[in-house]
Order: structure tokens, then C-alpha cells, then sequence
């Protein structure tokens, strides 16, 4: 490997949403030129003027800054725009075509399958030996070698060697003149002095193309790494078609940044040990890119929710209070503004904290306190209101109406003599007022939330429960 300073990049497309595995590969290229000292470059690979719109790149750059990769940093060079180097691209183009790495082609799809039979076979090289110039409708195809074959160089996959007769003479420029993608992919990783391509298992049967584009423009092609592709739990490639792919999506659900690039940068490898959660600093000083599998990373939800929730219990009051705040007002927080109380909040937050799989969750954990009056669950009302709990309810509301002090331990005291009262276990005795004050089965601890949420509410709370039983008799 050369001395010269380490430079990879993040080549991302502005056509959508910002990929889980863009994601994973934009923090692979990030160790890497943090951990050498290095440079990671940001170029928005735009040329594709259809599709792309300013929000993706826009969406790009902002989900970037989400898991900590900025302009702030100074690792970070760009960002660059393949558009701005269309010039050189054509510039470049002909020159393989100068030197006779190139030729022009007038043969058509249709041609093709007359000649060869098929379909499905590659370009047949016909168009080789015609000494044909450019004309409208000519693409440029660059002259693959007949013998022999490339090898590339990949730190994951070992040395690949790949047939040069088995690599067809592709096109390098189409038939307006505009070169396509490979070669502009080339050219622009030549211009920025890439030293290393970091990326997706899925450009691998790319890579010898490019390698020979390299070779033909008298540069030395890069070091290639590729990442082992990301797949659901059938074992299929995640598709944006299929699955929930993008990491705004998730951001959004209320996975935290930081359990996100945590979960991603062990996709595909992992530290040697047993202790996977762990902070970015210290995966970023323990990352080898020689060191990642070649095998199908599964994304495993389930799994990616259980370290979010690490992360959740990790973060100080304050930290998680400010966390849950997109949850707490419109358009998530079902309660008017003004019923929502700060002091009550942090209160809750507290209890809450330990619970929280994904912040979202925050809303329905804490909305009882701040609606006029609880949801209502029909589902955990069916399961709580079973024969007795209405007398549950009225000895409860008539105990609690003269408890001396409104403290959670006095008020789990009252429950569990009216539990005893009717030979129920404090749990069984719970559930019906736990359902007519929160409006759920399941949420915050009982009696802390009945101290939050005060006497007079409980009480009336408790009180049309009773009479909603009454009417359904």
C-alpha cells in the first residue's frame, strides 16, 4: 500500500431517502480516515437530473450530521458535486478514445440479438475494428483486453481475479456524448486522489471495469473494500420496495443517533469480544476494515431497539428529557398545549425512562396526565373490567377520597387493603383502577402516576369509570 495519505469517500445519490446501508458504509469510510488521519470525502453524485431534487441532497448531508460525520470535523472535505465535473468527464472519455482505448459503436440492442441469438449475451465487439468516429447516436465503448484478467485488490474479499474475456466492452459514453456513471465514478475518484473505495458488496462486479478505466487513464487503481450486504430477517437484500430502510424513518420512531451508528458499524463486524454496546469513539479506534465478514449482515430490528434502549436508560434526566421533547407536542402529543405541565413531566420522565424502548413511546406513557380524560383502550378496558371491578372501584374511590396524605406509598397502602377485602392480590385488585385512571394495562408505576396525577382527578377518574360499568350492565 502506498504512504500517501488516506483518502476515502461517501458517494451518495440524491433520489431519496437516506439508506441504513449508505449509512453503515458513509461510517465505515468515517473510521477509516479518522482513525489514519486521513480524509473523507462527501461527493453527491447528482448527475442523474431526473430524479435528483436539492431536499435529498439537502436530507443527505443533514442525516449525515445525525450520526456525527459534519463539515465541522476536520476529516470532512466536501461536499462535491459530480455535475460540476462534467467536463472532465468527457475530457476523459476521449481520451481513452484517442489513445485507442475506445471505440465507437452504432450497433443496436436489436442487432445484437440478431448476431448472437440471445438476449441476454454481452456486447460481441463487432464495432471493434471499424475505425467508426462519433456521430450522434454512437456510444463509445472502451476496449476490454482479450487475455489475461484483473485482479483486484479487495481488503475484505481477499484478490478476485476476473476473466478479462469475460467482461464485455462496455460503454464509457453514451450516444449524445455525456459519459455514464462508471466513468464519471472513475474520473471523479481520480480527481479527489481517492485512495480508497469503501463500499456496498452490490458495486463489486463493477469494480474490475473501473479498475481497468483506472488503468487505461495511467493512474493506480485504488484500494477496494467491500461491505457485506445488509439483509432482512428472510435473508433478502433490503429493499426500499419492502422494507423500512431509511434512516430518517428511524430517527423519527425514536431511535437515538447514537444507538443507530452503535448498531451499524457491527453490521458486518464486530470488536472481537463479547460488549457490543459502545460508544462511536471507541468503535471507530477498534475498527479494521480487514476485519469484516463476508457473509449477509442481518438487520435485526428487534435487536437495533434493544441497544435503543440501552442508550434511553444511559442518558442523564436531562438528556432524556430533552430527547423526548418532539413527543410531547404536536403532531404526537394528543393533549392541548396548554393542559401540558413541565414540572409533572420531569416527574413522569423519571419513571418513564427505564421502560422506553423507542423515545415515540413517551406519548402514550404519559398522556393520562395531561388529557381531560384518559384514553380510551377498549382492549384494556375489557381485559381489567371483569366481574367485581366495579366494587373495586367504588370501595378504592370511597378509601382513597379520606387517605390523610397523596403519596404514592399511602396510596398503594388503601389499594391493598381493598385487594384484601376481596381476596385479590394487589396486582388483580390494581387493574381495574389502573385502566380507569390511566385508560391502559400497562404504563408507569400505579401509584406514583395516581400521586402525579392528584386526588381530584383520580377520584373523578375512578367515578365515571364506575358509572361507564353501570351503563354497560
Amino acid at each position: 500500500m502506498s504512504n500517501a495519505p488516506v483518502r476515502v469517500r461517501f458517494a451518495p445519490s440524491p433520489t431519496g431517502m437516506f439508506h441504513v446501508g449508505g449509512a453503515r458504509s458513509a461510517l465505515c469510510n468515517w473510521a477509516v480516515a479518522r482513525q489514519s488521519g486521513g480524509r473523507f470525502v462527501l461527493r453527491i453524485e447528482d448527475t442523474d437530473a431526473a430524479r435528483n431534487k436539492p431536499e435529498w441532497t439537502e436530507g443527505i448531508i443533514s442525516a449525515l450530521a445525525a450520526i456525527g460525520i459534519h463539515g465541522e470535523d476536520a476529516a470532512f472535505e466536501g461536499p462535491y458535486f459530480q455535475s460540476h465535473n462534467a467536463d472532465r468527464h468527457r475530457e476523459a472519455a476521449q481520451q481513452l478514445f484517442a489513445a485507442g482505448r475506445a471505440y465507437y459503436c452504432d450497433c443496436t440492442r436489436e442487432q445484437l440479438k440478431e448476431r448472437t441469438g440471445s438476449e441476454h449475451l454481452g456486447y460481441d465487439g463487432f464495432c471493434r475494428d471499424r475505425g467508426l468516429a462519433f456521430e450522434e447516436g454512437r456510444a463509445l465503448r472502451f476496449r476490454t483486453p482479450d487475455e489475461g484478467e484483473t485482479v483486484v485488490v479487495d481488503l475484505v474479499r481477499g484478490e478476485p481475479a476476473f476473466p478479462n474475456s469475460a467482461i464485455e466492452d462496455f460503454v464509457i459514453a453514451r450516444g449524445d456524448g455525456s459519459p455514464v456513471f462508471l466513468t464519471a465514478n472513475v474520473v471523479d475518484d481520480l480527481d479527489e486522489g481517492i485512495t480508497q473505495v469503501i463500499r456496498g458488496e452490490e458495486h463489486l462486479s463493477n469494480t474490475p471495469k473501473q479498475q481497468l478505466l483506472w488503468e487505461a487513464l495511467g493512474a493506480k487503481a485504488p484500494v477496494w473494500a467491500h461491505l457485506p450486504v445488509i439483509v432482512n430477517e428472510k435473508r433478502q437484500m433490503l429493499s426500499k420496495r419492502r422494507d423500512k430502510v431509511a434512516l430518517e424513518d428511524y430517527l423519527a420512531e425514536g431511535f437515538l443517533p447514537e444507538a443507530m451508528v452503535n448498531y451499524l458499524m457491527l453490521l458486518g463486524w464486530g470488536p472481537g469480544d463479547d460488549r457490543e454496546i459502545r460508544p462511536y469513539e471507541e468503535l471507530e479506534q477498534l475498527f479494521r476494515i480487514e476485519d469484516v465478514n463476508t457473509a449477509p449482515a442481518f438487520f435485526d430490528v428487534k435487536k437495533l431497539t434493544a441497544f435503543n434502549g440501552e442508550y434511553i436508560r444511559a442518558l442523564s434526566p436531562e438528556q432524556f428529557a430533552a430527547a423526548c421533547a418532539p413527543w410531547l407536542v404536536a403532531p404526537y402529543a394528543p393533549w392541548r398545549p396548554e393542559a401540558f405541565d413541565k414540572d409533572v413531566f420531569e416527574a413522569a420522565a423519571s419513571l418513564a425512562q427505564t421502560r422506553l424502548a423507542l423515545l415515540s413511546e413517551i406519548t402514550s406513557y404519559v398522556d393520562f396526565l395531561f388529557l381531560d380524560e384518559p384514553v380510551e383502550d377498549e382492549a384494556s378496558w375489557n381485559k381489567a373490567m371483569k366481574a367485581g371491578a366495579g366494587d373495586i372501584l367504588s370501595d378504592a374511590r370511597a378509601e382513597l377520597a379520606d387517605v390523610a396524605e397523596w403519596k404514592a406509598d399511602d396510596l398503594k397502602a388503601v389499594l391493598l387493603a381493598v385487594g384484601e377485602k376481596h381476596g385479590l392480590k394487589l396486582g388483580k385488585a390494581q387493574a381495574p383502577i389502573r385502566v380507569a385512571v390511566t385508560g391502559r394495562t400497562i404504563g408507569l408505576p400505579l401509584f406514583e402516576s395516581m400521586e402525579l396525577l392528584g386526588r381530584d382527578r383520580v377520584l373523578a377518574r375512578l367515578e365515571a369509570a364506575s358509572k361507564k360499568l353501570v351503563a354497560q350492565a
